[in-house]
């Protein structure tokens, strides 16, 4: 397995060593040792114990996010895609954090087999780039409906450039976000 830095310290790309032959490929999807050991080598705090597995199946132009939840219940996020495609974004809603309000965004897709580490203290967000995008992801709290918040997908503040092209379908939820500016965020 292998760590890319992105431009906000702490959110990773692992990409998986793949075996790939004329019969196809395998790849060890997680080991929590190997994970743990690739982030302490990048100076990286241990995730702690996974508690939780989400699976979303999404029609291209679904947008989803950009969710969090509060403490004691923030999650981070190991997130993949297993089928189609997604473009998703991490946003740093750690007060004070020198990157706070910027986002990461990385394609994840079946094809690429990449993965995004999103620690606790991001928003999190994807819009599904094909149709039956099915993705997958592993939490490190719990769902808690009432520790969860959304910021809206189109604050200007975060100024997010979503893929053009793409005709964006959002829950109401996600539609009635409130602006990074007005949004409960993580104490420094």
């Amino acid at each position: 397995m292998k760590l890319i830095e992105t431009r906000i310290p702490g959110v990773v790309v692992v990409e998986p060593t793949l075996f790939a032959d004329e019969r196809g490929w395998f790849m060890e999807s997680f080991n929590a040792a190997r994970f743990e050991a690739a982030l302490a080598a990048a100076g990286l705090p241990s995730p702690g114990e996974f508690v939780q597995d989400n699976h979303s199946c999404s029609q291209q132009g679904v947008l989803r996010g950009l969710h969090y939840q509060l403490p004691p219940n923030a999650q981070g996020k190991l997130v993949r895609v297993v089928a189609g495609a997604a473009f998703d974004v991490a946003v740093d809603i750690r007060q004070g954090s020198p990157t706070f309000g910027e986002w990461v965004g990385v394609e994840l897709s079946a094809a690429n087999h990449r993965m995004l580490w999103i620690p606790a203290g991001f928003a999190h967000g994807f819009v599904a780039l094909q149709d039956n995008t099915h993705f997958l992801y592993k939490t490190t709290a719990y769902y808690t409906k009432a520790d969860e918040r959304c910021i809206r997908y189109d604050d200007p503040r975060i100024a997010i450039a979503w893929p053009s092209g793409v005709a964006l379908k959002l829950s109401d939820k996600d539609r009635e976000g409130v602006l990074l500016a007005d949004a409960e965020v993580f104490a420094a």
